[in-house]
């Protein structure tokens, strides 16, 4: 077994003896820089990617463009989409962009499929960050849906401050938005106070002040 993989994926590190020789048999080695497109909406989900080092964002992109990420998958963690695709035989209904440079082992689908069914503590894992991907996914929702951008503008500069080194089509993206209202934003930040822009840099100088925009409350 992989000593990368058996550090990150501990379910796997237990695998019976055939399950581990057909994991270092099937595994392929992916590597991609940032800015890779690994899957997109409407391709064939034929590989489980266990991601070694780096980070990939999936996103939702709709038909005029605008696009709004809906979580990164890390060392250690699974892509739950493709999980579901593999498991459903379904073609990707999103896209997955390597954030960083990205070192992965591949798993073809019918080894995926063999593990959920032969080795309870994969199944286990995969069915539990299930769980806690939709409960994230539910509170997107909710965030898009009834919470002002101004507040959830307020409340990514905080999460991601003090010191923030992006475009503001970036920005937008995160927030599933486009850029003319962000940078409209972000300039009546400024001029409140509360931040500092620059070329590509936003710095966040009044937390506080954002702090009660992001609960709704008005300075």
């Amino acid at each position: 077994m992989n000593p990368d993989i058996a550090r990150l994926f501990p379910t796997l590190a237990a695998l019976p003896v055939p399950l581990a020789l057909e994991v270092e048999r099937q595994a392929h080695k992916l590597n991609a820089p940032a800015g890779t497109t690994l899957f997109d909406a409407g391709m064939a989900c034929q590989a489980l990617p266990l991601v070694l080092e780096g980070r990939i964002k999936v996103s939702k992109r709709a038909e005029n463009g605008r696009e709004i990420r809906l979580y990164s998958v890390r060392p250690g963690e699974l892509c739950i989409v493709t999980v579901s695709c593999l498991l459903a035989g379904d073609p990707y209904p999103a896209t997955g962009v390597a954030e960083t440079a990205v070192s992965a082992l591949a798993l073809p689908r019918a080894l995926i499929l063999r593990l959920v069914a032969e080795h309870p503590p994969f199944r286990e894992m995969a069915f539990n960050l299930f769980a806690e991907r939709l409960t994230g996914l539910m509170q997107l929702v909710e965030e898009v849906a009834f919470r002002k951008l101004d507040q959830r503008l307020a409340a990514w500069l905080l999460q991601r401050g003090p010191l923030i080194a992006v475009s503001h089509q970036v920005v937008a993206d995160e927030l599933g938005s486009v850029r003319e209202i962000v940078s409209r934003l972000l300039k009546q930040f400024e001029e409140e106070g509360s931040v500092r822009l620059g070329r590509e840099r936003i710095e966040v100088l009044l937390p506080t002040a954002l702090k009660l925009k992001a609960s709704g409350i008005q300075g």
